[in-house]
């Protein structure tokens, strides 16, 4: 099977929307496991370009509550082999950046659904690259010409994009850390 071309859009006033739609339907097939359904990734980014595909968070307890699993498996969506995020450079204990990662299930519009568990690094990581951008146009304006390059460059090759995309996602984190110490940040779910 061949993977789609790379395409970076402008931003689409629809995503908060398709997120919501997407979201209440989580919600429901979850129940109580999910303790939160966040908007992440760059369609959580009001102006910023992006991939049309929209990037969700669910917050549960413990990865491996069968309840989870169960959810989604209600709605056709399996579980795929992704076991972690990308950590970034000295990111500590690997366990931090364990999640659990499920295909859409068919007829979806295209969405990422990462599960996460709350209090871990990764949790944490994806509300504040977030929080960050939409706080700061300039850094989220680099974020996107940086996407868009690759792109261009890489299309084709997803393995390409996140090999030069992951180490310009550990730059930025690295600004939103400063910026969430000044600032006193605390996560917040929305």
């Amino acid at each position: 099977m061949t993977s789609p071309s790379i395409v970076i859009e402008p931003y689409d006033e629809g995503w908060p929307a398709e997120f919501e739609r997407v979201a209440g339907v989580l919600r429901d097939a979850l129940g109580p496991a999910a303790l939160a359904v966040d908007h992440v990734g760059s369609t959580s980014v009001p102006g910023l370009a992006a991939k049309d595909v929209i990037d969700v968070q669910v917050t549960v307890a413990d990865l491996d509550d069968p309840r989870v699993e169960a959810g989604f498996a209600t709605l056709g969506s399996e579980r795929s082999e992704i076991t972690a995020d990308h950590p970034p450079p000295g990111a500590g204990d690997p366990s931090g950046w364990e999640k659990r990662y499920y295909r859409a299930p068919a007829g979806w519009r295209g969405t990422h659904l990462h599960v996460r568990q709350a209090g871990r690094a990764n949790h944490r990581y994806a509300l504040l690259f977030r929080d960050y951008l939409r706080a700061d146009a300039e850094a989220a304006e680099a974020y996107a010409r940086v996407k868009r390059a690759l792109a261009q460059l890489h299309p084709d090759d997803v393995d390409a994009y996140h090999a030069v995309k992951d180490p310009a996602c550990d730059l930025v984190i690295a600004a939103a850390e400063r910026w969430a110490a000044a600032t006193g940040w605390t996560a917040a779910h929305v």
